[in-house]
C-alpha cells in the first residue's frame, strides 16, 4: 500500500556540540606518494597509505570537492567511521566529522560551492548483533561549510564543530534511510530512500568461504560469496533476490533551505541506489535493490513525483546493475558477465540514452573473479562527463579505460583486490583522472585512495583544436 504525501515544516537549527573533545578540523599530515604499475607502467598518486581503511563515496556520488582540489573520504583511522578530505596535490587530510552519531555512509559533496551534506544520528543497524540499536541524538540532515574549516584546520586554530555546521531539519522517526540520498542538479533539494514498518528478516551469516585459488584471500563478504557462486542455481538465487528486495520504499525530497520534506513516490520494493542527474534538476534515478539481481533494476522519476518508468527493461536473464548518470542524456550500467548462464547472452559495460531508450554496448573483457569462483568480468563503470571515454573495473581488480567512440579498451592498472570492498572508480570533474580504492597494498585488508591519470595522448584525441 502506498502513503500518501506528508510535508514535515521544520525549524533550521544550529547544530549543538556534544560533551566530548571534537576532533571536526584535526589536520593529518600528507601519506600520498607515488607508484608505477607493475603490468601498464602508468603512474598511480597513492593518496592515503595509513593502516586504517579508507572508502571514497560510490561512482554515483561526487568525490571532489567544487574547487576540485580535495576528495571526500571516510576512514576508521582513529576509532569508529569519519568524514574527511585529502588535498589531492598536497596530500594534507583534514578530519569533517567526530563522535559516534557521523552518518558516513553518503556524505553528499556541492558541485557548486565547497559545501558537504550528511545525515547523521538516529538508530542504526548493528551488524553484530543483527538489530537495530536506538541513538541518543535523532536523524537529521546537516550542511558543513568546508572552507573555512580547511583554512582553520591548516592553520592549526580549529573553531568547535558548531561553527562550520548547520542542522537542515530533524528527520521523522519512523523513516529509515534506504539507498542513501543525493543532491538535485540545482542544489535547492536533497533526495532521500526511505523504508518504513518493520525490520526485514535478515538470514543469519554463515562462515566465510574460503579462497578457491591458493593464496588469494577469500571473498569480500557474503554477499560476494554467495552472487560469485556458480554452482547455486538460478532458482535459488532468485528466490533469496526477491526476500532481500522486498519493500516497502520511497523517496523523500528535502528543501535544503527550509527543511521540508515531501513525499516524491512510495513502491512496494527496496529501495536503492539513489542518485541525481548533474545536469538536470528534478530527475532522479533510483533502482530496486536486492543485494543481486532484480527483475526490474533500473528507475527513473522526476523531483515531483511524475514520470515514474523503467529505465532499459530488461529481460529475465539479464543481470543488470551498477548504473550511473553519465552524461546529460545518458546512464552506464553492467550487464554482468560473471557467471557461466549469464554469458549466453551478450553482457558488459553498457549506455542508454534516457531520452531515446536506445542502448550500445561498450564491451567485455575476460577474466576470473578473485577467489576463482565465476567467469569474471566488468563489474562496476563510471563515465566521463564529456562523453568520451568509460571506465570500469573488474572481478580481478583491473581497471579498464574504454574510448567510447571506438570502442579500444586500455588497460589502466592492475590487482586491486575487491575486498574489503570493491574498487568503484569515478572519473575527475574534467574527465582526466579516475579515482579508485583499493585493497593492493594490504593484500585486501584494508583500503586506501588513489588517481591514475588518463594518459596524455588518448586525451589529446578529443581535445578542441
Amino acid at each position: 500500500m502506498l502513503r500518501t504525501s506528508v510535508v514535515f515544516p521544520v525549524l533550521i537549527a544550529v547544530i549543538s556540540i556534544s560533551a566530548f573533545a571534537s576532533n571536526v578540523g584535526r589536520h593529518l599530515p600528507p601519506e600520498n606518494r607515488k607508484m608505477t604499475d607493475a603490468v601498464t607502467g602508468f603512474p598511480l598518486n597513492v593518496i592515503t597509505t595509513d593502516p586504517a581503511s579508507d572508502s571514497k563515496p560510490y561512482q554515483t556520488h561526487t568525490t571532489w570537492t567544487a574547487d576540485g582540489k580535495w576528495i571526500v573520504f571516510r576512514s576508521d583511522r582513529g576509532g569508529g567511521s569519519q568524514v574527511y578530505l585529502v588535498n589531492e596535490q598536497t596530500g594534507d587530510i583534514v578530519q569533517v566529522t567526530d563522535g559516534p552519531a557521523s552518518g558516513t555512509g553518503s556524505p553528499n559533496l556541492s558541485r557548486k560551492t565547497n559545501k558537504l551534506y550528511l545525515m547523521r544520528g538516529g538508530p542504526s543497524w548493528n551488524p553484530a548483533t543483527q538489530e537495530v540499536e536506538p541513538s541518543a541524538t535523532p536523524r537529521q540532515l546537516v550542511e558543513i561549510n568546508l572552507d573555512p574549516l580547511i583554512a582553520d584546520a591548516l592553520a592549526g586554530t580549529p573553531k568547535e564543530a558548531a561553527a562550520y555546521q548547520r542542522v537542515i531539519c530533524t528527520l521523522p522517526e519512523d523513516l529509515r534511510d534506504a539507498g542513501g540520498f543525493a543532491l538535485d542538479a540545482d542544489e535547492t533539494k536533497a533526495y532521500w530512500g526511505v523504508s518504513w514498518g518493520s525490520q526485514p528478516p535478515r538470514p543469519p551469516r554463515p562462515p566465510r568461504v574460503a579462497a578457491a585459488v591458493p593464496g588469494e584471500p577469500p571473498a569480500r563478504r557474503q554477499i560476494d560469496d554467495q552472487n560469485m557462486d556458480p554452482n547455486q542455481s538460478r532458482e535459488v538465487a532468485r528466490k533469496r533476490f526477491a526476500e532481500q528486495g522486498k519493500g516497502p520504499g520511497g523517496i523523500r525530497s528535502i528543501d535544503l533551505t527550509t527543511g521540508e520534506i515531501k513525499t516524491v513516490i512510495d513502491v512496494d520494493f527496496r529501495m536503492g541506489h539513489v542518485q541525481t542527474n548533474p545536469w538536470v534538476p528534478g530527475e532522479i534515478i533510483y533502482c530496486h535493490e536486492t543485494t543481486g539481481d532484480g527483475p526490474q533494476r533500473m528507475w527513473l522519476v522526476r523531483g515531483d513525483g511524475t514520470g515514474n518508468r523503467p529505465l532499459y527493461v530488461e529481460t529475465p536473464d539479464e543481470w543488470v546493475t551498477h548504473e550511473t548518470v553519465a552524461t546529460k542524456d545518458e546512464v552506464m550500467f553492467n550487464i554482468m558477465g560473471h557467471l557461466p548462464y549469464l554469458r549466453e547472452h551478450p553482457t558488459g559495460i553498457a549506455v542508454l540514452n534516457i531520452r531515446t531508450n536506445q542502448m550500445k554496448l561498450l564491451g567485455q573483457v575476460e577474466d576470473i573473479a578473485l577467489n576463482g569462483r565465476g567467469t569474471g568480468g566488468f563489474w562496476h563503470c563510471n563515465g566521463s562527463p564529456d562523453g568520451n571515454w568509460a571506465v570500469g573495473d573488474t572481478f580481478a581488480g583491473n581497471v579498464y579505460l574504454i574510448d567510447r567512440h571506438t570502442g579500444e579498451r586500455v588497460l589502466l592498472t592492475t590487482g586491486h583486490k575487491m575486498i574489503p570492498d570493491h574498487t568503484h572508480p569515478i572519473f575527475s570533474p574534467d574527465g582526466r583522472r579516475v579515482a579508485i580504492q583499493s585493497g593492493l597494498l594490504t593484500d585486501g585488508k584494508s583500503l586506501d585512495l588513489m588517481v591514475i591519470d588518463v594518459p596524455a595522448a588518448l586525451l589529446k584525441r578529443y581535445e578542441k583544436k
